[in-house]
């Protein structure tokens, strides 16, 4: 059976870390191996020359903000034209790789794979309220694999950055409205804002919903009782 493809997206302190990690769990509990890719490190084409690009052009600290430790992002949240062009260009050759990517991970046995941040977020960092970035999005997610589940995890954009305070509170705002605007022509589930536990609930009501039957553990034939 090929395995089940299930992507988490959302703002940056939206929680995919922790339900990533509470939905691992619960997948190892139900018999099933759970694959994580991470799109930055897995997909994304020329990661660290990109990452170097932030860091020395854009004057970007490149850390991860936590509450004792702010941090001053300086990536996506700058849009200027030239770099929205660089980066859709950039993003057709994401793509391109995603669909091997995927294309490999569902020939290489069944189980879950859980990618931590997808296509998707590439494309809610662009400014999803002009219509040439959403008929650009529409092409790229033409191109993109379909998974068989994409959550969307909601939040409170002062609550989120008070958890991983790396960009501004108004790109923080913009970025969020972004993904909802995605959710017209994406397939993203979206998941409400709410604490760990109830959100993990959510999860894994939607994913039995369209999962149901395929989330049953396989049993090996060649094992005698």
């Amino acid at each position: 059976m090929a395995p089940i493809l299930i992507t988490f997206s959302g703002i940056d302190g939206a929680g995919k870390s922790t339900q990533i990690e509470m939905l691992r769990e619960y997948l190892a509990q139900q018999g099933l191996s759970v694959r994580i890719l991470t799109f930055w490190d897995n997909v994304a084409v020329l990661s660290s020359m990109r990452s170097g690009f932030s860091r020395k052009v854009l004057q970007s600290d490149g850390n991860i903000g936590s509450a004792d430790k702010p941090a001053n992002r300086n990536d996506k949240n700058t849009r200027s034209f030239p770099l929205l062009v660089g980066r859709s260009l950039l993003h057709l050759l994401d793509v391109s790789r995603l669909r091997r990517i995927v294309r490999r991970e569902r020939a290489s046995g069944g189980g879950v794979i859980i990618f931590d941040r997808y296509i998707y977020d590439q494309l809610a960092a662009l400014p999803m309220t002009h219509w040439l970035a959403r008929a650009y999005a529409r092409l790229v997610l033409a191109l993109a694999p379909p998974a068989d589940v994409s959550y969307l995890l909601d939040a409170v954009p002062e609550e989120a950055r008070a958890r991983k305070p790396e960009y501004p509170i108004d790109f923080m705002r913009q970025y969020r409205s972004s993904y909802l605007e995605l959710r017209q022509f994406a397939p993203l589930s979206l998941i409400p804002a709410g604490d760990p536990d109830s959100v993990h609930s959510a999860i894994i009501a939607r994913l039995n919903s369209v999962e149901n039957t395929r989330l049953q553990p396989q049993v090996d034939s060649t094992v005698v009782a």
